[in-house]
Formats: C-alpha cells, sequence, structure tokens
C-alpha cells in the first residue's frame, strides 16, 4: 500500500502533549429519511464496511512502523479492521443547542487518535436541536490530505437518498514489506540521504523567501532573486517582507480546543466579487481580515502592521489522487488587517493575494516536500519535535494563522439515505501556525465556517464567526455602491 512521504511522516512527528495533527469535519445530518428514522452505529458501519475500498486512503490502512526508526512507516490492510471499533455514539442533552454540539466537538478535537489501527474515527451525536443529528469524523494528516479526504466523503455519500450499488472488493489484502525488506531498504536511504538533501537544498534555494518566518530575513529576497537569475528562470513578483505581528492566539498552545461554525450565504460571497472585482477566495480572505481586525481591535491588541496569513494549497494536477501522500504546499500572504477604510482594506488584500499567487504559480510550490526531507528519518521526528517546542520559548512566530478555502459540491449529497445539510472543516493548531485556524467548506449554496483554536487563548471562536457575517454585511454595501 505504499510507505509514507516525508510530509506525511511529518505529520506524525509534529504531534506533542498539546499538539495534534488530524483534520476533522462536522456533518449536519437529517436522519429522518434513515432506517427507522435515525442514523445509527451499526447503518453507517454498514456503509464503511461496504465502501472502505473505494475511499483514496482506504479507511482499513494501519501503520506498520520500521525497526529502529530506520524510515518512514509503512501501509497495510489491518487484518483485523472492523468500522464499528472506529464508531461511537453520545448524546447531548436537552436543548442540544449550537453551542453545546461545539462544546462536545472541541472536546473530541482535543483527543489523539489510536495509531495502532486504522487512523481514523467517527461520533454520532444526538440529540441536537430540530430532530437532528452530528456526525464527526476524524482523521490524521497522515493519512489523507484535503483532495484525499474529498474522495473519500465521495465514496461514503450519495448523490440521491437512495444509496447506490458500488462494486465488490475483489483486490488481495495488502501487506507492508517484510521487517528484513524494511531495514535494508531504510540503511540504503540513509545512505543516499545526503545526496538527496542536496538535490532538494538546490531545488528550494530560488523561493527561499516563500518559506514562512525567512522573508522578514534581512536578504533573503536578494538571495532568491540572485539565485534564480544564475539558473536563468524568470523572476518571481518580490515577496514582501513580511514579520508576523503578536496577538492573543499567538502564545503558547494548551491541550484543550473551542470550535465554532457559522454559514455564509455562497451567493452573497459572489455578488460582492462581481462587484468589487476578484476572486471568491479573495472576499473569503477579506472577511477574514475584517472579523480579525474587529476581534483584535476589541481588545486593544490590533497590531499596526498585516498579519501574516498562510494558505494551504493542493499540489495535485487535476485534483488526481493517483499520486501517493500529501501533496500540498503552504503560500503566504500578507492580511491587512491594520488597513481602517474597508474599501482600502479589500484593495489591499485583493493585491497581496494576487502578488502570493504568482509568486507561488511561478515557483515549483514544493519547498514544504523538500524542506520536510533534509533530515534522515531517525533524526526528523526529534528534530521536528524540538522545534515545535522551542519555537515558544524562543518567541518564533512565523505566521499568525491559517486560513483555507476548500470548494465543495453545490449540490446535496445523502449519508445512508439521509440529507447532509451542513458540513463544517475542523483543522489544525500548532504553536509555529497559530493557536487559531479558520477553514471554510462551500456546499450547496453555503460556506461553512469551521473555526478551531486554542481554547486558552481564544475561549469562545464563535464571536468571530458573527463578526464575519458583520464583514460581509460590510462587502455587501460596498458593492452595491
Amino acid at each position: 500500500m505504499g510507505q509514507l512521504t516525508t510530509v506525511d511522516a511529518t505529520f506524525l512527528h509534529a504531534e506533542t502533549d498539546t499538539t495534534h495533527a488530524h483534520i476533522a469535519g462536522l456533518g449536519i445530518i437529517d436522519a429522518g429519511t434513515c432506517p427507522g428514522g435515525r442514523l445509527t452505529v451499526p447503518i453507517v458501519a454498514e456503509l464503511i464496511r461496504d465502501r472502505a475500498h473505494l475511499a483514496a486512503r482506504p479507511l482499513r490502512q494501519r501503520l506498520v512502523q520500521v525497526p529502529f526508526g530506520l524510515d518512514n512507516p509503512y501501509w497495510e490492510d489491518d487484518p483485523d479492521f472492523a468500522p464499528e471499533r472506529h464508531i461511537t455514539e453520545i448524546g447531548l442533552p436537552a436543548p442540544g443547542t449550537e453551542r453545546q454540539l461545539a462544546d462536545i466537538v472541541g472536546m473530541l478535537h482535543e483527543q489523539p487518535l489510536d495509531r495502532t489501527r486504522p487512523l481514523w474515527e467517527l461520533v454520532l451525536i444526538q440529540g441536537l436541536q430540530g430532530g437532528l443529528t452530528g456526525v464527526y469524523v476524524k482523521v490524521h494528516h497522515a493519512a489523507i490530505d484535503g483532495v484525499m479526504a474529498a474522495e473519500t466523503l465521495a465514496a461514503l455519500l450519495d448523490l440521491t437518498p437512495e444509496p447506490r450499488d458500488v462494486p465488490a472488493d475483489e483486490a488481495a489484502p495488502a501487506t507492508a514489506p517484510s521487517m528484513l525488506d524494511m531495514v535494508g531498504t531504510g540503511l540504503l536511504r540513509a545512505a543516499l540521504h545526503p545526496v538527496r538533501s542536496a538535490v532538494s537544498v538546490a531545488r528550494t534555494a530560488p523561493y527561499l523567501d516563500e518559506v514562512p518566518g525567512l522573508s522578514s530575513v534581512p536578504g533573503i529576497g536578494w538571495v532568491s532573486s540572485a539565485v534564480q537569475g544564475a539558473l536563468r528562470r524568470p523572476a518571481s513578483p518580490r515577496a514582501p517582507r513580511m514579520s508576523a505581528p503578536p496577538t492573543p492566539f499567538n502564545n503558547p498552545i494548551g491541550r484543550r480546543r473551542s470550535v465554532a461554525c457559522g454559514e455564509l450565504p455562497l451567493t452573497e460571497i459572489k455578488e460582492i466579487r462581481r462587484g468589487l472585482g476578484g476572486s471568491v477566495n479573495d472576499v473569503v480572505m477579506a472577511l477574514c481580515a475584517t472579523a480579525l481586525r474587529q476581534w483584535l481591535d476589541k481588545r486593544g491588541d490590533l497590531p499596526d502592521r498585516p498579519l501574516v496569513a498562510a494558505v494551504p494549497v493542493s499540489l495535485r494536477r487535476g485534483g488526481a489522487v493517483a499520486e501517493p501522500g500529501n501533496q500540498l504546499s503552504i503560500m503566504t500572504a500578507p492580511l491587512a488587517t491594520h488597513v481602517p477604510d474597508p474599501a482600502e482594506r479589500y484593495t489591499a488584500v485583493r493585491h497581496d493575494m494576487d502578488v502570493a499567487k504568482r509568486r507561488f504559480t511561478r515557483s515549483s510550490g514544493a519547498w514544504v516536500q523538500d524542506m520536510s526531507g533534509l533530515l534522515p528519518a531517525p533524526l526528523a521526528a526529534a528534530a521536528t519535535r524540538l522545534a515545535l517546542q522551542a519555537a515558544p520559548a524562543l518567541s518564533l512566530r512565523p505566521i499568525n494563522l491559517m486560513i483555507s478555502n476548500v470548494p465543495g459540491p453545490q449540490f446535496p449529497l445523502y449519508l445512508c439515505g439521509a440529507k447532509v445539510l451542513g458540513y463544517y472543516p475542523i483543522s489544525v493548531v500548532t504553536d509555529v501556525s497559530g493557536g487559531l485556524n479558520i477553514t471554510v467548506f462551500s456546499y450547496n449554496g453555503k460556506v461553512h465556517v469551521g473555526i478551531v483554536a486554542c481554547r486558552d487563548l481564544v475561549p469562545d471562536p464563535s464571536e468571530i464567526v458573527d463578526h464575519l457575517v458583520d464583514a460581509l454585511d460590510e462587502l455587501k454595501a460596498l458593492s452595491r455602491e
């Protein structure tokens, strides 16, 4: 079934007592059309049992460690795979409010996944207001990226209330190499690692100023331009010198998580795009800039320079999932929270995102893969954890937060015959990426917002959701002038 890439393995190495590298989603389901009018563990387990082989990264794979940590782990089919072991059911006490749901999702998101079995779990949350059911699904980032997550959802969901027929699984269970083969391959890769590392450094050198935190280093832009010139590559737009300012959500994170969910009408976001120009993603970034400005200003913590936002970008061509492992990179851009005028703020966000995208398009976008492989596997785990632990102590702050915009289907989907009313992505927070993460997912005419934060730093992120609604009204008014 393949071996973890260096990026995949980095997500495993990055886990500490306060950081867990899983991504999740919260689906809101109208279970009234399910058999018996209720979504239950046996119903969902049967669906996953029948369709696990259709997933981009089959849900039945587990990790196999290489002896002595000589190499990255491998994947193999779990011979004891049973979906029921990964699915639980809980009930909210009456009245089952959105706040109660957010609190329970925050607590579920705090818990690490069991690495001895396939790296996912699903929780049915009963008792929501209106007779609805919440479905919280958590998968480790080492197993899946955004495109693969979408493919996995597509395998489990249907276009109509009537579940479709799926082909039977005829493939033989896949196993990892023998221990002797894994050790031999690990030793060979360790011997060749200096060559691979040198190649990675050479590929990354022209785009060093793309790496979060390095763009603020004096002279780094000149170095990147000089290397591009020496290699006779087209010059990329010069990245602005970005230094992430201090904010309340850039202090050391704790173990607890707070979660908030909200939704915005996609039609209104598109109306703003038509009126003010730019893309849907530009509008989303501008909404986040305004919401964060309001949140910070209310606390007297608004910096006098822009925040630095990291935006995950898929490297998969055409959305293909044939390439194994995580295929992603990070694009950084200033976020004009310091600009008081709404029109000027929107213009600044559009300009900064345009420069960032043009730079990213000109580069390989692969610095994440290259830098994750600079150290050999036996040293990578300890070095990654040491870097994450040292970042707060050294006040290293390459970025302020991550903001991700994931396009989804604009038609209804069904789970076990039940209509999916909404899907809210819940991502990752770390000391390096910041204690606040905003991810939006467009689905069936709505933009669903999922915010996760360190509870010690941002106890109630629903306030940011409220500010996003205010920001939408502000931009709507501006676009109609």
